[in-house]
């Protein structure tokens, strides 16, 4: 069942910007609720959103991506206006692999069995996860500021523990991260994982996700995921050969840890390269959520990345 819920005209956005029209959605798809912001018109491509952010984070990007193409804005399980699957002591539901697969059939559901996805922080690697497990859904693949889940536990070291803070403290064993995000729910959003530019409208939007006790602990799990099942996901698929065989494109943070991390190793290119042959990319001003805070340049090389 799809609920059309609510149609935005024209008008500015909380943060003052101009924003086209958009359609709401609740998308029901396997005992679960996806919440959906719909722009545009034309072939699809599916917005993935990452830690802490909602499909909100996309409000600039979207339009610009809709002037020919339907962009389809989606919160990951648990965020913002999505429901909340209950977990398992594996963590399954909320692995990248349980949610690449609800959003394939999010899309196919809207009507496009196949589609470009674009995915930032948690939601590229979901996104890339997507790509290896359902490579004839996914026309083209673009992950913003992340490397593969196996590849950035095995480069761990105090500077990666220090810097990516979130995935040490998240993926501790309940009820310790949760209380620390429902303690001061405002703390991720006052770091280099969380700042930004927004007023305080879209401030509360994306902190009331971490006001919600389920949402808080739906969080925890994926962030759990991704230190357990989907390091053994990423493990399998590189043991076997497996790679990305679709049109691959990663743009990073310029001066952020992936830009000065891994220089040894060809920068973050050289290391998707390991699992995407032909993957091309380049580094973004804008800090971690360039995407937010750079739209324009962000669209225009996503523009070129579509027209190749």
């Amino acid at each position: 069942m799809m609920k059309n819920k609510t149609q935005y005209p024209k008008k500015p956005d909380a943060s003052g910007a101009g924003q086209s029209s958009f359609t709401t959605l609740e998308v029901e798809i396997a005992g679960n609720t996806v919440f959906v912001r719909r722009y545009g018109k034309g072939p699809a491509i599916l917005l993935v959103h990452g830690f802490p952010r909602t499909s909100l984070m996309w409000r600039f990007l979207a339009p610009k991506l809709a002037e020919n193409h339907t962009v389809i804005c989606v919160d990951l399980r648990a965020y913002g206006r999505s429901g909340i699957p209950a977990s398992t002591d594996d963590h399954f539901p909320y692995s990248k692999r349980a949610m690449a697969k609800e959003l394939v059939d999010v899309m196919s559901k809207l009507g496009f069995p196949t589609f470009l996805v674009i995915g930032h922080d948690r939601g590229g690697r979901v996104s890339y996860r997507m790509a290896l497990d359902h490579p004839k859904h996914v026309e083209r693949l673009a992950v913003l500021d992340v490397i593969p889940i196996f590849e950035a536990w095995n480069r761990c070291d105090t500077r990666f523990a220090q810097t990516y803070w979130p995935w040490i403290l998240l993926s501790q064993k309940k009820p310790l991260p949760e209380n620390y995000l429902l303690g001061a729910p405002e703390a991720v959003f006052h770091n280099p994982f969380g700042q930004g530019s927004f007023d305080q409208e879209i401030l509360d939007e994306y902190v009331s996700t971490f006001r919600d006790p389920a949402r808080v602990h739906g969080i925890c799990e994926e962030y759990r995921a991704a230190a357990t099942i989907d390091v053994e996901h990423d493990r399998k698929d590189k043991e076997a050969s497996k790679s990305i065989t679709c049109p691959m494109l990663h743009l990073w943070a310029e001066d952020g840890p992936l830009d000065t991390f891994y220089t040894k190793e060809g920068g973050p290119l050289g290391i998707w390269r390991q699992w995407a042959p032909q993957a091309q990319g380049q580094a973004m001003k804008g800090g971690h959520f360039f995407p937010e805070e750079n739209p324009d340049d962000t669209a225009d090389i996503v523009k070129r990345f579509l027209s190749t």
